[in-house]
């Protein structure tokens, strides 16, 4: 759930500068409206803002979660899996941001399908496919490789690294087929 959070921060951040509203004067007779007429006009914004907050607080646990004992396997085939960052991007995110986001009843919409898309994505082990680990440099793989045992598996690999066939990795399990690796120097 967290990475499905993580996923919506490119989102959280258009939607804020999208509905963001401070009036701005520069006349001599200007007042500040006050923090309550504030907050009333960007409640959208502002819970943008939160989720923003929480989605770069998630960055930090993944990050942290991801530190510690590996086990190692090598890889035997990969294919580049990239794409899935872009596919979600276009899919989920961009048509988003096109909700008029000034009527409660949008707004209402928007949270709604987040749910409902978030609920897929984690049934469908879809979180990996994440726009904002994207920026942060990780990489998708598909990878076919030898574990210790012997047993030879095909996973989903989210890495920092540039794997290619032959590589010595350690990885750790995130979900059932999804894990994170290390190139092993």
């Amino acid at each position: 759930m967290e990475l499905y959070v993580i996923s919506l921060w490119l989102l959280f951040l258009l939607i804020i500068i999208a509905t963001i509203d401070i009036p701005v004067s520069f006349s001599k007779n200007a007042q500040f409206i006050g923090i309550k007429k504030l907050v009333s006009m960007n409640s959208v914004p502002l819970i943008s803002l939160l989720l923003l907050l929480i989605g770069i607080a998630f960055i930090g646990r993944f990050k942290y979660k991801l530190q510690g004992s590996m086990k190692t396997f090598t890889v035997i085939e990969v294919q580049d899996g990239n794409f899935e960052h872009l596919t979600f991007l276009t899919t989920y995110i961009v048509p988003l941001i096109s909700f008029n986001l000034g009527e409660t009843r949008n707004v209402l919409i928007l949270f709604l399908l987040l749910i409902a898309i978030g609920a897929i994505c984690i049934k469908t082990q879809m979180f990996y496919a994440n726009p904002t680990l994207a920026i942060l440099g990780f990489h998708i793989y598909i990878i076919s490789g030898t574990f210790r045992t012997g047993t030879r598996l095909g996973i989903i690999v989210i890495s920092r690294d540039k794997i290619v066939a032959g590589s010595r990795v350690k990885y750790r399990r995130l979900d059932e087929k999804i894990y994170f690796a290390r190139l092993i120097q």
